[in-house]
This record gives C-alpha cells, structure tokens and sequence, in this order.
C-alpha cells in the first residue's frame, strides 16, 4: 500500500478490512434497488428520473436524521485538517452529479431492456473503465491477482447472463446502462482520488452528494410527474421507503466510506455482488427459475470477490520493502 493510501486510512480511522465489509453490504444492497425499482414500474406510472429523485431527496433525509442523531460518529468521520471550502463544494457538485447519472441511467436501463440485462450490463462495464481510470489517474496497478479476479468476476457475469431468463437485449436499454456504468465509475474514481490524502469526510460526502443530486434532478422530475398515478399508493409508498432506506440511505453511505480507504479496482469488483444479490431477488420474489448457468456464474462472482478482498487485506497489513521511482504509483 502507498504512503498516500496509509494516510487515508489513518484519517478516516477506517481498517481496510471494515471498508471491504461495508463494500460488500453496499453492494448486497444496491442489488435489492432495481428489484424494488421493477415492482414500481409495475403498479405505477412513475418514470425513472422521477424515481432517482425520490430515492435521493427520502435518501438525504434519512442521513440527516442519522447525523443528527449520531453527531459522535459524523465528527468520528471528519478529517483532523478541516477540507478546503471551494475543495469541499467541488467534491459536492462532482460526486453529486456522477451519482444522479450513475442511477438516473441504471433505472431508465432497468424499464428499457429489464433488470437483469441493465444490472450486468452495468456493473460489467464498471470494472472495465475503473480499472483504465485508475491506472491512468491513479497509477493504480492491479497485479496478477487482481487481473485474474476482475477477469473471473466478468466471467461469472457472463455465465450469468448466458444463464438465460429470456431478457430481451434493447440497445437503447444497454446504451443507458453503459451511460450508468460511467457515472459509477466517475463517482468511484473521484472518492478513492480525495480520499488518497485523507482530506475528505465520508459523512459529510455522502449528505452534500445527496443533495446536489436532489437539487440537478428536481427540474426533471417536476416535469416528469412528482406524483404517479397508481391503483396502490400505499404499496408504491413502501416500495420507495424501502429504496430510499436500504440500498440509498445505508449503502451510500457504506460505500463513500469504504471506497475512500480500498483501491478502485478493488471497489469495482467487489460492486458486482450487486447483479448476485439482483439474481439471488429474482428467484425468491420474482417467480424466475434458478438453472444451472445461474448458480455457475454466481459461485464464479463470490469466489473472484472473496479473493480480491483477502488479497486487498493482506497487502494492507503485510510491510512492503521500498518501491523504486518507476514502480511507485502516481498520486494524485
């Protein structure tokens, strides 16, 4: 690990290994949104900027509410240097709006093309541009475990897809998923770069990110319908409680913590726990049949998951002898 990255972590008193954890749940998480996405769809007419911006305003109350009633843990989270004004209101706008593309496209992919095309077609391309952003930006290297994690991990999405609940493939629907992928990957490689230097502050990330993307996506939703016409309000109403709650309000704020103190790579794959907890969703509440090619591609996903985390925990806490100019990463 970098001189830089050990600083990180000391800043955010985070261990590596809590921060896979909270990677993973995140991303346990993030798989139960498009499901809850999908059932809205079905009982109502809401859109899907409608629906991302709801997520984010109940999402940004719902953190809040936490920091005020925890404001122990929100000033455990704060860096010992105060961040720069200007640095912090960049953060704000940057991650904000990564975070309104990365969703806003997601679930326009999800009614496009459905949840299981959208949730791999996603969460595969991620790998692939966090992984070129971060050698590129970060000088981040993957190494021969990790190279053959992220290939296993997209290999077991592949078997996954292959696996066959007769989706249909929009290319409109996979366009917007791969706009999605992007905004992730920005947001991804914009929190792993600030939090390189520990100048950053996970809490207050997650709330300012939050609410600029509530502010950016309030025009289109009031355009789109803030209210949708439905046959069960009470049933869209938990629905978005639960998505607002879950896999908003709890992730995010996992995943801006964990991703701050682990690599980016490392970040991207453990996010593919999300189409397994998507597949592992659609068998127990959506009525589709678990075949083969199903449990094939999700044991392929744990496995190159649990070994990229072991990997990334072990070189945490393992001495590394000195680095010549050329192997040392570039930071940012």
């Amino acid at each position: 690990m970098s001189n830089a990255a050990k600083a990180a972590n000391a800043a955010y008193g985070l261990p590596v290994g809590r921060g896979l954890l909270y990677l993973i749940v995140a991303g346990a998480a993030w798989g139960t949104a498009g499901a809850a996405a999908s059932l809205v769809y079905r009982v109502s007419d809401m859109g899907a900027v409608t629906l991302s911006f709801w997520r984010c305003a109940a999402g940004l109350v719902l953190l809040l509410i936490g920091r005020l009633l925890r404001p122990g843990a929100a000033r455990a989270s704060r860096p010992a240097v105060p961040e720069p004004l200007a640095r912090k209101a960049l953060k704000a706008v940057a991650t904000g709006l990564g975070l309104a593309v990365f969703q806003t496209a997601y679930f326009a992919a999800v009614s496009a093309t459905g949840l299981a095309v959208a949730t791999v077609v996603t969460l595969g391309a991620g790998p692939v541009l966090i992984a070129l952003g971060a050698r590129l930006a970060l000088g981040e290297r993957l190494g021969r475990g990790g190279a053959a994690a992220v290939v296993g991990a997209l290999a077991g999405l592949a078997v996954l897809t292959l696996g066959g609940t007769g989706a249909t493939v929009r290319p409109w629907g996979v366009l917007l998923a791969l706009v999605s992928a992007a905004g992730y990957s920005v947001m991804t490689l914009l929190t792993r770069w600030w939090g390189r230097d520990g100048g950053a502050d996970s809490s207050g990330t997650t709330v300012s990110a939050f609410a600029v993307t509530s502010l950016s996506l309030l025009p289109f939703a009031l355009a789109d319908g803030l209210v949708p016409h439905t046959a069960e309000p009470v049933h869209v109403l938990w629905l978005l409680i639960y998505i607002a709650a879950v896999p908003t309000a709890l992730a995010y704020a996992l995943y801006f913590a964990g991703a701050a103190v682990v690599r980016s790579a490392t970040v991207s794959v453990i996010m593919l726990l999300e189409p397994v907890s998507a597949a592992v969703l659609a068998v127990a509440l959506l009525g589709e049949h678990l075949t083969a090619s199903t449990v094939a591609g999700t044991l392929l996903m744990l496995g190159s998951v649990g070994g990229l985390a072991v990997a990334e925990a072990r070189g945490a806490r393992a001495p590394r002898a000195p680095r010549s100019p050329e192997e040392e990463p570039a930071v940012a």
